[in-house]
């Protein structure tokens, strides 16, 4: 089959998943009782019973996952098994609670993005935690602005960085301020220093964000998606001490001050997270996929092509093949329900978790699940 009657072909399965009821059963282990085939793509459901599964890392090849209201969980042998049942003074209110997860490269250490309360009223922090000591907790960021709504949360290490994403906590001027944490991307060291490279000599790396929560990094080059209000979610490259104009901007603009988007979409669908894909299924490979929320599907996105940018010199820009989206699908649409996390896995697939418990979605008895995405 070629690749294009293959996407094609993947673009009608995604309709019809729309229609489909979504089981209300699921064993909480893989098996061929629990695995679904539509056109050259199985979906495999690995983990059941889930509570709000958000920030998700690997580590020794293990699975763990953290779940909103504070648990931290692994996957072992196809079953879910505890590792912290309740961290301590995660608050979670509205969107906020135990969210993204990462792990240092080398040492034993994880990292976790906390909603805790501070001085009467909400805040976010980040934690490192020591693998060797029950997964002692130790605050190396905090006092970042925290709401009820608009905490961000993704957590990522790159390149000897630890990056982190900040919503505006619902005061969306202080995302037009540098000197502030809220509605920005940080750049801190592994310890949870400022990264010395930062514009700005504090933990800022980018501003002008609005709930970005999604990262990933191709060759070098940071991706996140974003949240807009009723217009205008984002995907951008990130740059460090660049302005991404909210909440002045929504989407692209011509003020020179602020960075487009590579993509924008309106009415929003609710982007939630950020991967590339290099698996065994050719058709996707290189491609950037997020989860969406109030859309419910797995978005598939492809940049490329060979039209350059122009400044307003008239000297050629960075390549825009690198940039320009030239092909966007909508895969598994509202088969599993709201989609918070994709990734991809040490074997190269991809897969997701849903969010149907989180307060705005419709769960059935299976929710919220974690999914896998193979060739059939």
């Amino acid at each position: 089959m070629d690749r294009r009657r293959y996407l094609a072909t993947l673009g009608a399965t995604a309709v019809l998943g729309g229609c489909a009821e979504r089981s209300e059963t699921g064993s909480g282990s893989a098996g061929s009782d629990d695995t679904a085939t539509t056109d050259g793509v199985a979906t495999e459901t690995l983990a059941t019973g889930l509570e709000i599964p958000w920030g998700v890392g690997y580590r020794d090849g293990t699975l763990y996952l953290t779940e909103r209201p504070g648990r931290i969980v692994r996957l072992i042998d196809g079953s879910v098994e505890p590792v912290v049942e309740s961290v301590d003074g995660v608050r979670h209110v509205g969107e906020g609670g135990l969210l993204g997860l990462a792990f240092h490269p080398s040492e034993p250490y994880a990292y976790t993005h906390q909603t805790y309360e501070a001085d009467g009223g909400l805040a976010n922090r980040l934690v490192r935690h020591d693998l060797t000591d029950g997964w002692a907790a130790e605050p190396l960021l905090t006092g970042i602005p925290g709401a009820h709504i608009h905490d961000g949360g993704r957590l990522l290490v790159h390149d000897d960085a630890l990056y982190m994403t900040c919503g505006d906590a619902s005061a969306a001027p202080s995302a037009q301020d540098s000197d502030v944490l809220a509605g920005s991307v940080l750049r801190v060291t592994l310890d949870g220093e400022p990264h010395p490279d930062n514009p700005f000599d504090s933990p800022v790396f980018s501003y002008g964000h609005r709930n970005p929560q999604g990262l990933a990094v191709r060759d070098g080059r940071l991706y996140s998606t974003e949240h807009g209000p009723s217009v205008a979610d984002e995907i951008n490259v990130l740059r460090a001490g660049e302005n991404y104009g909210w909440p002045e901007a929504r989407g692209p603009s011509d003020d020179d001050r602020f960075t487009d988007p590579l993509a924008h979409y309106s009415p929003t669908i609710a982007p939630a997270s950020a991967t590339f894909y290099d698996g065994p299924i050719e058709a996707w490979r290189g491609d950037f996929f997020f989860g969406t929320l109030k859309a419910e599907h797995v978005r598939r996105v492809r940049f490329g092509g060979s039209e350059s940018r122009r400044d307003s010199n008239g000297s050629d820009d960075e390549p825009r093949g690198r940039d320009a989206v030239v092909e966007q699908e909508r895969l598994f649409e509202g088969a599993y329900g709201r989609i918070r996390t994709v990734f991809t896995g040490p074997d190269g697939h991809l897969h997701a978790v849903t969010s149907n418990r989180d307060g705005r979605g419709s769960p059935v008895g299976a929710d919220d699940r974690l999914l896998r995405f193979t060739p059939a």
